[in-house]
């Protein structure tokens, strides 16, 4: 039995093999001779070659590679694609890989708040999930809330104009590191098969924060002047436009902050931090890890 992580080179497919491979005493960690990366390009993968782990190669937008992506009995991850608009075909033709294949479980991460999930880019997650139940494939969802690394990469701006800004109004998010996530895909992974079979986990941060606060916290990190300023949606649209950033992809965020401001974004069930068996990290110590990056 093989644990199988697509995307493996992607942000967060790499911390996900970092947390399987673990350390050579660590509980639960897997040995890298049991452990497959599905990728793209060999070539951006040789790293984890030289770590011991198997690569096949496979792209979601090519089925006919996926045939031989997945083996019976095999524990798979799917990690949801990163080009909004494409992801159910690209999600399905790996579902059927995986079926035709016989694995003996497929994880997705999908998003926070499932079918209640209010906001556009939910959409396709809620369609995968509905494809993998109809597939008949046993399965873990890991709703995955947002990740704080989505905020703190945005930092030079933030800093250089003294301002975050935002339409989400008093609106709370329950982030946690990426780090925290590809944690729980992992204790997932390797975990008692019984224990996570057909389960559904809302993941997200111990902490919800507002816009507000982590302008502070910034702030008091950086020791830089820097506030928060609530905008209309219509006026963070333009200002996200004139930016550069192309108009799908800022109507996109501009959406989500919308849903922050209802709510949507700041459900904590402890999912997460049952999974770790730790707190989450706190949004404060992402920034100081970006700050110190920068």
């Amino acid at each position: 039995m093989s644990i199988v992580v697509t995307g493996a080179t992607g942000q967060l497919g790499r911390l996900v093999v970092d947390a399987l491979l673990g350390t050579a005493s660590a509980e639960g960690a897997a040995p890298a001779e049991r452990i497959v990366a599905v990728v793209r390009d060999k070539e951006k993968a040789a790293d984890l070659a030289e770590r011991g782990v198997e690569l096949r190669i496979a792209d979601y937008s090519r089925p006919e590679t996926l045939a031989g992506a997945f083996e019976a009995g095999d524990r798979v991850l799917l990690i949801s694609g990163s080009e909004v608009g494409r992801r159910v075909a690209q999600h399905s033709a790996v579902i059927d890989a995986a079926k035709a294949a016989g694995v003996a479980r497929l994880a997705y991460t999908g998003v926070l708040g499932g079918d209640d999930a209010d906001f556009e880019l939910a959409a396709e997650h809620k369609e995968t999930e509905r494809l993998i139940l109809a597939s008949g494939l046993p399965y873990t969802f890991l709703r995955n809330g947002w990740y704080s690394e989505n905020y703190t990469a945005n930092l030079a701006p933030v800093l250089a104009h003294g301002a975050v800004v935002s339409n989400a109004g008093e609106g709370r998010i329950a982030s946690a590191s990426r780090a925290d996530y590809a944690a729980a895909a992992a204790a997932v992974l390797t975990g008692p098969a019984e224990e996570h079979l057909n389960q559904v986990y809302e993941l997200s941060g111990d902490t919800a924060w507002s816009f507000a606060e982590y302008a502070a916290e910034v702030a008091a990190r950086s020791g830089r002047e820097v506030t928060y300023t609530p905008v209309s949606a219509e006026a963070h649209l333009e200002i996200l436009v004139g930016a550069g950033l192309p108009r799908p992809l800022a109507e996109i965020l501009v959406d989500v902050d919308r849903a922050a401001e209802h709510g949507a974004l700041a459900l904590r069930t402890g999912d997460l931090t049952r999974l770790i068996d730790r707190p989450t990290t706190p949004v404060g110590v992402s920034i100081q890890e970006a700050l110190d990056a920068s």
